[in-house]
């Protein structure tokens, strides 16, 4: 009689992977890292909070771009913790202030130089430049008559806008002479952007209706779209640049502790069996 073949190591690990993913059965492990391993049944939790929020139900594209992040987070968690950076049991709160401890300690980027700030000016300039803006303020009121009562009063004497608006205004500014702040196109209702940039400086407009009633506006100060120079983007340059950086270092830093980990995708996303 033929003596039965003995499985080879290959073989074994197919069959444990086509089961459930072997030293887990029905619950395997998909990340092991520092002794510590995370299940399945964690991810599936994370899942559920994550459709509970409202996301869900997710199909599995989503679930497997999620899975990646997970996978990520715990990660860190468990490199933090056994860096003496967390506590056994601690809150979702405090595994993030951990992680971010463990960033600022291990991730060290390169610091920005100003040859590197100079050669992202040359090559961004025209990208770098100021936009229009206007100052503006604003008397709001609950009737289209009271607007034109107001419009009326600032054509005799368009220096009484601050004691209008204070008087008059129901804004939330109302108490700092109506003044709303210095604005970007983009950065106002619709309504109000069209017809406070069309305005010149010291300019004051018709009432303009929206849902919180009518607005009497003047423009202030407007600023015309302008190149910057690279004085004044220097600092902006160096805060993007540092900030690109930063994340590279730290996308490095994740990708070095997940490949000291045992990652097991197939089975966090393998449906359970019943």
């Amino acid at each position: 009689m033929a003596r039965p073949r003995r499985a080879t190591p290959a073989a074994l690990a197919i069959g444990c992977a086509l089961i459930a993913g072997c030293g887990g059965g029905r619950d395997p492990a998909i990340l092991s890292l520092e002794g510590v391993q995370v299940r399945r049944s964690d991810f599936l939790k994370y899942l559920a909070a994550v459709e509970a929020r409202g996301d869900g139900p997710l199909d599995p594209q989503a679930r497997a771009g999620l899975l990646d992040a997970f996978l990520e987070e715990r990660a860190l968690v468990i490199e933090a913790r056994a860096g003496g950076l967390l506590a056994d049991g601690a809150s979702a709160e405090e595994e993030r202030r951990g992680v971010a401890r463990l960033l600022a300690r291990e991730v060290k980027p390169r610091a920005v130089s100003e040859a590197e700030v100079r050669e992202y000016y040359g090559r961004h300039e025209s990208e770098l430049g100021r936009p229009e803006r206007v100052s503006l303020r604003q008397v709001l009121v609950g009737t289209l008559n009271e607007a034109r009562d107001v419009k009326r009063r600032l054509a005799k004497n368009p220096r009484a806008f601050d004691a209008i608006a204070r008087s008059l205004s129901k804004g939330p500014e109302a108490l700092a002479g109506g003044y709303m702040g210095s604005f970007e196109r983009g950065q106002l209702p619709a309504e109000l952007e069209v017809a406070a940039f069309a305005l010149p400086a010291g300019g004051t407009s018709e009432p303009v209706a929206s849902p919180l009633g009518y607005h009497v506006l003047r423009v202030d100060s407007r600023q015309d779209a302008r190149a910057a120079s690279f004085e004044e983007a220097r600092d902006e340059i160096r805060q993007r640049l540092a900030r690109e950086r930063r994340s590279e270092a730290e996308r490095a830093f994740v990708a070095g502790v997940l490949a000291r980990s045992r990652v097991n995708h197939a089975a966090a996303l393998r449906t359970p069996a019943p």
